[in-house]
């Protein structure tokens, strides 16, 4: 024994970091999901919830007697609403970190860039002209090929000399989000009344109404998306220093390319579908989480996933009571906190690299 002292690592010190946010971000998750299951215009106890929740699985309590009402509101109104709330804040957060990486900017997110307002176009196109071509799939299906269509445009377009430049990428999606708005009020003035609230719906975004038949169909959408972006982490790691750097260890950029920004269309659409257009979930989370985790994209992915889940339960635990008898649109939220986020996040960016290129 030579007394001397063993220092941690860089690598220790962020798996410790990642361990505590993960942590972190599962005790505030799941206590913000019994507070959003008790709280609002009909007010649940723990006791009641737990009585509830044993009932569904089959397991009769004396000890915590409940109205017929609480089961119901719990597994046919609250309960599907807060498991798409989690579904689409993964998906945005996760879009999030893959358009940040393969566009190698921190201001890329689906909302700023377009690709939501592309999938809500998309979507809103399918509800107006009632086209049912897939079945219970083609609002999805439409909204994919919207949100694709808009990814698309905004890489190709934003791309010079194998970067990047963040003022191309803003105002990409300035027009971007300009043409699905023009699409959008379109639509407003051919369709019915009852087409109109729907594509209000999307613009606003909300919750409300939410059916286990969504998440039926929004489920293995995101989990596909989530575990492709799991699986090409590691590749994202590699290309985050160059794409010559890259591509001389082995990864294959280009197929890359198109699977991220495939599951980018993928994850949009899954969230827009059926929740409308939330802005700046995809980049307040991963940034917030890459500065507690650092830049590896493997615990960032999860972190993100996590962390867009708690963003989204809280807007919609605030949306459905901050205001009494009201249900608050999401999207409004989400802004509320995104807006001067990204603002800071512009003058930090500016202020870095010396200009807006």
């Amino acid at each position: 024994m030579t007394g001397e002292v063993v220092t941690p690592t860089p690598t220790r010190h962020r798996g410790l970091r990642f361990a505590l946010v993960t942590v972190g971000l599962v005790v505030a998750l799941t206590i913000t999901c019994i507070v959003s299951i008790t709280s609002g215009q009909y007010d649940l106890s723990p006791t009641s919830l737990v009585g509830v929740l044993l009932r569904g699985v089959g397991i009769d309590t004396a000890w915590a007697p409940t109205a017929s009402a609480d089961y119901g509101v719990i597994f046919n109104l609250r309960m599907p609403r807060i498991v798409l709330g989690l579904l689409v804040g993964a998906a945005l957060a996760v879009s999030g970190v893959l358009m940040q990486a393969i566009f190698g900017n921190p201001l890329a997110d689906a909302g700023v860039v377009g690709v939501s307002s592309g999938a809500a176009l998309g979507a809103a196109a399918s509800i107006t002209f009632g086209l049912a071509t897939f079945g219970m799939w083609t609002t999805p299906a439409f909204a994919f090929l919207g949100g694709l269509i808009a990814v698309f445009s905004v890489y190709f377009i934003s791309r010079s000399g194998g970067r990047t430049e963040v003022v191309t990428l803003l105002l990409t999606g300035i027009a971007i989000n300009a043409i699905a708005g023009a699409g959008m009020a379109f639509l407003t003035f051919l369709g019915t009344t009852s087409t109109r609230e729907q594509i209000v719906f999307w613009q606003l975004g909300s919750l409300n109404g939410a059916l286990w038949s969504n998440i039926q169909l929004v489920a293995p959408l995101v989990l596909i998306g989530v575990v492709v972006a799991l699986i090409v982490a590691p590749s994202l790691d590699l290309f985050a220093l160059g794409e010559r750097t890259a591509r001389h260890l082995g990864v294959n950029v280009e197929l890359l390319r198109i699977v991220v920004i495939v599951m980018v269309a993928l994850l949009v659409c899954a969230a827009v579908a059926f929740a409308g257009i939330i802005g700046f979930a995809g980049l307040v989370v991963p940034h917030l989480m890459r500065i507690l985790i650092g830049p590896a994209h493997l615990p960032l992915v999860i972190a993100s996933a996590l962390g867009g889940a708690l963003l989204i339960a809280v807007a919609d635990l605030v949306a459905r009571t901050a205001v009494p008898l009201a249900d608050l649109p999401i999207g409004m939220i989400t802004s509320l906190v995104g807006g001067p986020f990204f603002l800071w996040l512009l003058v930090r960016t500016r202020r870095r690299s010396g200009g807006w290129a």
